[in-house]
């Protein structure tokens, strides 16, 4: 039998590629080390106990005028309740503006019905809820407020909400964000748990976190009150899939980051679709992740060279992706570089995607036992696999190209 002799010339080689993998197998997992870190510090602040800071009297009185604006596609359904939670909680001075957007329903009609003003945008050529805000501040900019907050029309207000944001906005001068939450509508035939959980980690746990360390939160799509000086040359008319993380973040921009009241709570539902789900996460999901490879790079150079430590803030939590997610890449990151060690790599990238496991499981966990136990209880938590293979098709359809090029209403019927 003929045998070969190794050649040192084939020993380099080989170890110039082990040596070269495990560098990109180290800045790969370093890179997903950052989104990790951010999110642990986040849930670990929000574990401090809170409190409501007590409010001065005499800048309760203060007078200030409020418009609210709703926009509203296709809201006919449900958009009543919405406008009786805000009736209920505005003043004399106040207005209600309900944004009749391309509508193919009575919208318009049964907002004016119980009492909002109505004033109505079709232009199928820009389609998205940014549009519908555009549309209704330049109608506003005629006969400007001092404030201006936005609500989706499907959400429940809590009593008091509209005054407490008030008194915050007043006093910071810049924008301001309520608790927005997500929960599962009764008799719902998709188990949401899942989803109400990583929304909970998302909307209060992290946001709290930020708050408690003083620092600025992104906006959540709805109640969300503007100073009228800010909000009148915010950048709204854009058709992007997370027009709301889009603002919170041009706002940072220029020096006026969101400021988290945690203490009032704006709701909504889930879908009770899988279509309206799987539409209302696709849409979220994908313009996250777009969020995070076309702007976060820019805006973390920019924060970095003009010293806006706001802006490093808010970037630097846009860089979180949703929790599934985060949780796949982790996992994903410790298997190849565990493979790869075993073929003669370097086993650092499996030390730091081990530490990188070790502090996303505790953080899942201690957010779970401070806010989830109630929607992810234990015995939900021993059927949870088919959920998350769900998530993994999800994922893996989208990066086969599966997408959505513009904002979409969420379909909410049952089937």
């Amino acid at each position: 039998m003929a045998t070969y002799p190794i050649r040192f010339a084939d020993i380099d080689w080989l170890f110039e590629m082990l040596t070269f993998a495990s560098a990109v197998l180290v800045v790969v997992t370093g890179f997903v080390s950052i989104p990790v870190a951010v999110f642990f510090v986040e849930v670990l602040a929000s574990l401090y106990p809170v409190s409501e800071p007590v409010a001065d009297a005499s800048r309760l009185n203060e007078v200030k005028r409020i418009t609210v604006i709703v926009p509203a596609h296709n809201e006919s359904a449900g958009i009543v309740p919405t406008i009786e939670d805000i009736k209920s909680q505005l003043g004399s001075r106040d207005r209600l503006i309900v944004v009749a957007d391309n509508c193919s329903d009575d919208t318009g009609s049964v907002a004016a019905a119980v009492g909002a003003q109505v004033i109505t945008r079709n232009d199928v050529t820009q389609i998205g809820k940014g549009y519908a805000l555009g549309f209704a501040i330049n109608h506003v900019s005629l006969d400007p407020p001092d404030l201006v907050v936005f609500f989706d029309a499907d959400c429940r207000i809590q009593s008091g909400l509209i005054g407490r944001l008030k008194h915050v906005c007043t006093k910071l001068e810049r924008p301001v964000q309520a608790c927005y939450l997500m929960r599962s509508p009764e008799d719902s035939a998709i188990n949401h748990a899942l989803s109400e959980f990583a929304w909970l980690v998302k909307n209060w746990s992290r946001p709290l976190g930020l708050w408690r360390l003083n620092c600025p939160v992104q906006l959540m799509g709805t109640g969300m009150m503007f100073p009228w000086d800010v909000i009148r040359s915010a950048p709204l008319a854009s058709g992007d899939l997370v027009e709301d993380m889009k603002l919170g973040l041009d706002l940072a921009v220029v020096g006026k980051a969101p400021y988290f009241v945690p203490f009032v709570v704006v709701s909504s539902e889930f879908p009770m679709s899988d279509r309206g789900a799987d539409s209302q996460r696709q849409r979220w999901i994908q313009g996250h992740i777009g969020t995070i490879l076309k702007r976060v790079p820019q805006l973390f150079f920019r924060a970095i060279t003009r010293g806006n430590l706001d802006l490093l803030v808010l970037t630097l939590d846009a860089a979180v992706p949703p929790l599934s997610l985060l949780g796949l890449l982790v996992v994903a990151t410790l298997f190849v570089n565990f493979v790869a060690w075993l073929f003669g790599a370097s086993s650092a990238p499996v030390v730091i995607a081990m530490a990188n496991l070790a502090a996303f499981a505790l953080a899942v966990l201690l957010a779970w036992l401070k806010v989830g136990r109630a929607v992810l209880p234990v015995r939900v938590l021993t059927s949870i696999g088919p959920l998350l293979m769900k998530r993994i098709r999800f994922y893996g359809q989208m990066s086969l190209g599966r997408t959505v090029s513009s904002w979409v209403r969420t379909d909410r019927n049952k089937n």
